[in-house]
């Protein structure tokens, strides 16, 4: 049995370095002479000592800069708006935020919800408010600006500097591992994703909930996840391993502050539009009740395989059965949530949150009936706090690019009524993907089943990122469970 770690006292041994820790790093390295030597001078030195200005953080949030304008670039024929030629498509430049600056009415001057519906939760919605209302007001004082594109660039520069702000969220987590944020600042998903829509809204305040969870501040996390939850639906999902990991340690009490101030925050930011505007607050769940088999998912694969036995197939008919469809989908997640659970109950030593986090939202996405090319933001962070290892990493990230490509050939076909490359193609592409982080959640599995394996626990005691959870010892009904069954239990290393 441990003793509780105090904040900041679960590291073990130095700073990682991947050219010594990470396989695939550590072979790649090779090309430039090996591994980084016992005596070599690092930007991150000890304590005390003159320090360069390019620490490993400054120079990973430089990386993320870097992306970001990178992600500019990529987007910019498509800013103008005058997207002639699906020159959205063959440039790969669509971005929801330019084309429901017109199709909200926000450039009519049309409040959100009040009197438009807007397809999504309500803290998106007001954004997209908060940023386009004043460009419309502009617009009419100047009618010479294009207001789409001062729309889009001012999103631009608001989501960036909330992906940068997640970045600084990785590397406060992991001052110990901070070269595991460059695996988001470098992602390729980030550059060709990043203002797509709005998902980095709710993955900047998902990011600072973790951080204040962290921290051991349950209400402000459970505040910041409510928020995030009402711009995106998806981070409410994380306080279901908050709750199960704090059953297995008896810190029910901090879990329970956290999903209560989550419900209250997501209630009161929802009422303002879900108590005057009813039907229009309500769109988003309409849409999302009523929707059928969007492009790249599962049940879209099998769609494509019923085509290629002939006639009807299952898949088909759930296509115009929506009803069934839906709650097909919501029990294989809530199946999966229970597996989770009794992965987090049942394995030899505490899950870290990270991991339990990346795979029930990687479990929604995969049995999802929709999951759009931006989708792959979500697991971005959770899969660099969750396995922070870049072999599997980049292999999945060449899967979301080569998706991302086929994707827009599969938008071009059907604008054009010429398809660009044969259906397979596009579908070997969403199997790829799908495939490789299902491969993820088994190597993370694997790591929580076999922690000596888990790269963060080489150089923390236990999770950095769990808060009261952090050092934490098994409950006593757990441990009588385990003498009853004759489970052995592995005690947890002794901070300090």
């Amino acid at each position: 049995m441990s003793t509780q770690s105090t904040p900041g006292h679960g590291e073990t041994g130095s700073s990682d370095h991947p050219s010594r820790s990470d396989g695939f790093v550590r072979g790649v390295s090779g090309l430039i002479g090996g591994p980084l030597g016992d005596h070599a001078v690092t930007v991150d030195r000890p304590a005390g000592r003159e320090r360069r200005f390019w620490t490993a953080a400054r120079i990973v949030l430089a990386l993320a800069c870097l992306a970001l304008a990178l992600h500019w670039v990529q987007k910019s024929p498509c800013q103008d708006g005058a997207w002639q030629n699906n020159v959205q498509y063959t440039r790969f430049c669509y971005t929801d935020v330019l084309a429901l600056y017109y199709a909200e009415g926000l450039n009519e001057g049309k409040v959100p919800y009040r009197d438009h519906p807007v397809e999504y939760p309500v803290l998106t919605g007001y954004f997209m408010g908060a940023l386009g209302l004043p460009v419309h007001a502009l617009g009419q004082d100047d009618p010479g600006i294009n207001q789409g594109q001062w729309f889009y660039n001012l999103n631009a520069l608001v989501l960036g500097a909330l992906a940068v702000a997640t970045v600084a969220v990785i590397l406060a987590l992991r001052r110990r591992r901070p070269w595991d944020a460059a695996l988001f600042a470098l992602a390729p998903a980030l550059v060709l994703t990043a203002t797509v829509n709005w998902d980095l809204l709710a993955i900047g305040i998902a990011a600072f909930g973790l951080l204040a969870w962290a921290r051991r501040r349950p209400v402000l996390a459970g505040v910041l996840l409510g928020l995030a939850g009402a711009a995106k639906l998806w981070p409410l999902f994380l306080l279901g391993p908050i709750l199960v990991l704090a059953a297995r340690t008896n810190r029910l009490r901090a879990a329970l502050s956290a999903v209560g101030a989550a419900v209250v925050a997501a209630i009161v930011v929802n009422l303002p539009a879900a108590v005057p505007y009813w039907e229009n607050w309500d769109r988003f769940f309409e849409l999302n009740s009523t929707r059928a088999i969007d492009w790249g998912t599962l049940w879209y694969i099998g769609r494509y395989l019923d085509g290629k036995v002939g006639g009807e197939g299952p898949f088909d008919w759930l296509n115009g059965n929506i009803p069934t469809l839906n709650m097909l989908s919501y029990a294989l997640f809530g199946l999966a949530c229970l597996g989770v659970a009794a992965l987090a109950l049942l394995a030899p030593r505490r899950p870290r949150l990270a991991a339990l986090a990346f795979l029930v939202v990687a479990a929604f996405l995969i049995f999802s009936k929709v999951w759009s090319q931006q989708f792959v933001l979500w697991l971005l962070p959770l899969a660099v706090l969750a396995r922070p290892r870049w072999g599997a990493f980049l292999a999945w990230q060449f899967a979301e690019v080569c998706y991302f490509a086929a994707f827009y050939g599969e938008l071009l076909g059907a604008s054009t009524g010429r398809a660009v490359f044969p259906e397979g193609v596009f579908v070997f592409a969403a199997t790829l993907r799908l495939v490789t982080v299902v491969v993820l959640c088994g190597l993370i599995v694997r790591d929580i089943l076999r922690p000596e394996r888990d790269a963060v626990r080489a150089t923390y005691a236990d999770d950095p990122d769990g808060g009261v959870l952090d050092g934490a010892p098994d409950a006593p009904w757990l441990d009588r469970w385990r003498r009853r069954d004759q489970l052995p239990a592995e005690p947890l290393p002794v901070a300090g």
